[in-house]
């Protein structure tokens, strides 16, 4: 939580006239809708109209794209990034994976998902992304990461990424990050791979993880430093 914190830190510094609401979400439970439909995106240096915690599409590519070649050839693979936000890795993968990919952004807040449908049809001064193969999709959904029943069937995505979502429902307790972690478990397919980045440490993730995820392999591997902070990528991954 400590770079989540540091970039909430930053984001309030930049905002300007904002700087008293973005410091609220310092401050507040960062499982609350209100507050993050308070925050606007503000743009990160080579991916227009997004902003990551963390870090951006760019420094997770080398993990996501060989899970991708991996995935069953008869269709393009599915992809659910849970609490997407204004983040540029649904985004990423769509304009730079080169092989076919659909891909699903889903956020409680509906002005998230409002500003990436706006980037998707090049409001806000954007020209549209373009596709890195003919055959890729993008999507962007309002909806509840806790229940995803309305819009994800059991077993129907190959990859579920999760960019600091458990991070901030555990900040309302563990019980509503254990829902999100069943959820995200539910719509995996029986050999699919969920990603949780975090810059939490493995000795309190991983007892976490494998206690929610009874079946499943759970391992870690790391990445960065990014702006001189070390993340870490779990993942939860089945067997076919």
């Amino acid at each position: 939580m400590a770079a989540l914190r540091r970039t909430l830190h930053l984001a309030s510094l930049a905002a300007g006239a904002r700087r008293a609401v973005t410091g609220s979400l310092a401050g507040g439970c960062l499982a609350d809708r209100r507050l993050w439909d308070k925050l606007p995106a503000q743009p990160r240096q080579g991916s227009a109209g997004t902003f990551d915690w963390f870090f951006g599409y760019e420094e997770a590519q080398g993990l996501l794209l060989p899970l991708l070649q991996e995935a069953p050839a008869a269709c393009p693979p599915r992809v659910l990034d849970v609490g997407c936000g204004t983040s540029s890795l649904c985004t990423g993968l769509y304009t730079k994976c080169p092989h076919p990919v659909d891909v699903l952004g889903v956020d409680l807040s509906p002005v998230a998902v409002a500003h990436m449908n706006s980037l998707l049809e090049g409001g806000q001064g954007q020209t549209p992304p373009c596709p890195g193969h003919p055959a890729s999709r993008l999507h962007f959904m309002q909806a509840n990461a806790q229940n995803l029943q309305p819009v994800a069937s059991s077993g129907s995505f190959h990859l579920v990424l999760d960019k600091g979502t458990w991070d901030a429902l555990a900040r309302g307790g563990l019980p509503g990050a254990y829902q999100l972690l069943s959820e995200c478990l539910r719509v995996l397919s029986p050999g699919g791979t969920l990603i949780q980045f975090s810059d939490e440490d493995p000795d309190v993730r991983l007892p976490c993880l494998e206690q929610g995820s009874q079946g499943w392999t759970v391992s870690v591997q790391e990445l960065g430093p990014f702006g001189g902070i070390t993340y870490f990528a779990y993942l939860v991954q089945g067997s076919n």
